[in-house]
């Protein structure tokens, strides 16, 4: 997935944070989803509805915490 480091440690979500992830269509950002997992370039995500991880790595800048009302 690139070569991204790690973002400050100010920036880095927590496991278990709900996230809204920004989708590779239409660049819009989708709810739903928590981190699960930190890796080197991304996190590891997981889909609130029903559990299941999702098998991609998500770029650090492809996440960020959910906002209410979205």
């Amino acid at each position: 997935m690139g070569d991204a480091e790690f973002p400050d440690d100010d920036g880095v979500l927590d496991i278990g944070t709900a996230v809204m992830v920004r989708t590779r269509y239409l660049g819009s950002w989708a709810t739903g989803f928590e981190v699960a997992e930190l890796l080197h370039d991304g996190y590891r995500l997981r889909r609130v509805s029903d559990g299941t991880l999702l098998a991609q790595e998500v770029d650090f800048e492809a996440v960020r915490p959910e906002v209410d009302g979205l």
